[in-house]
């Protein structure tokens, strides 16, 4: 933990965060574990109370396409670090035209498909209590699931007690959570604009190409497509490492097929595919 998680971590009242799981644990509870830094915050603290309640935690993780492989393979180790039961859910979210198709509220309609899974099967174990990973961050910004969450009745503890994700952090950090640095993996489907039809081959590519950059270059990496145009995000503090290997990727991308590359001067950050979704859509009001 650095000096400013230190910080942060002494503006959290922790024992909130851990009394809310004390008292949800008192049953069986599942866990959407995607094994980022939010779920596996949500993970050990809730271990750690069925520990003292004699109950059961079920980290349960998608086996989605829309996700790179390595999530998979991340969330299995983080399950055995921290303990808890891991269950996979293999899903195809693709299969339902209405999220093909890419519709802007397409996160909707894929949060609503996951966690009617996920209610099966906490059901089929007798389970009423399922938690998500949603932060207080996810509040304010474009996050149309959530309104599929509240539908479903499931739990968000981070919103709940309005935990920030540098706070999440930082309380990873503390606890000595493995993939407390992890920059976040989200839906592959966010590297494509509203309204294109989702392709899993134009995924693969993207995928690649990400996983591609991710071993030359550290932090966020995000490649977004505009029809033939691929928009290069990375952590500003990157950008001079990307164009000092400007031709070795503008090879390996174009080799991809793609036909142009773009470097985003802005830099990463999360959502920039939703900047024309009104505004009366966030999270927060979703």
């Amino acid at each position: 933990m650095d000096e400013n998680q230190r910080n942060i971590y002494h503006d959290i009242d922790v024992q909130k965060l851990e009394h809310y799981f004390w008292d949800i644990t008192r049953a069986d509870v599942c866990l959407a574990f995607s094994g980022g830094v939010d779920s596996s915050l949500l993970l050990k603290v809730a271990v750690d109370a069925a520990r003292q309640n004699g109950s059961k935690v079920y980290a349960v993780t998608f086996d989605s396409r829309l996700h790179p492989s390595c999530d998979l393979e991340i969330a299995r180790q983080v399950a055995r670090e921290l303990g808890g039961l891991h269950q996979v859910i293999e899903v195809d979210e693709l299969e339902q035209e209405n999220i093909r198709s890419n519709p802007v509220n397409r996160c909707y309609l894929c949060k609503r498909h996951l966690f009617r899974s996920l209610k099966e099967f906490a059901e089929s174990k007798g389970i009423n209590t399922i938690v998500d990973g949603t932060n207080e961050d996810d509040m304010h910004v474009y996050r149309p699931g959530i309104r599929a969450l509240r539908e479903l009745e499931i739990k968000s503890p981070l919103a709940d007690l309005h935990i920030t994700k540098a706070q999440v952090k930082a309380l990873a950090a503390f606890y000595g959570i493995s993939v407390a640095s992890r920059p976040s993996t989200p839906c592959m489907a966010t590297r494509i604009p509203y309204g294109q039809p989702i392709d899993y081959q134009v995924l693969e590519q993207i995928a690649k190409g990400e996983e591609y950059l991710r071993q030359r270059i550290s932090g966020n990496i995000r490649l977004r497509l505009h029809g033939n145009v691929v928009r290069l995000e990375v952590d500003e503090s990157k950008l001079l490492q990307v164009l000092e290997r400007r031709k070795e990727i503008v090879g390996y991308i174009k080799g991809l097929g793609f036909d142009y590359i773009t470097l985003d001067l802005e830099g990463f950050r999360s959502g920039s595919m939703d900047i024309l979704v009104e505004g009366d859509q966030m999270g927060s009001k979703a």
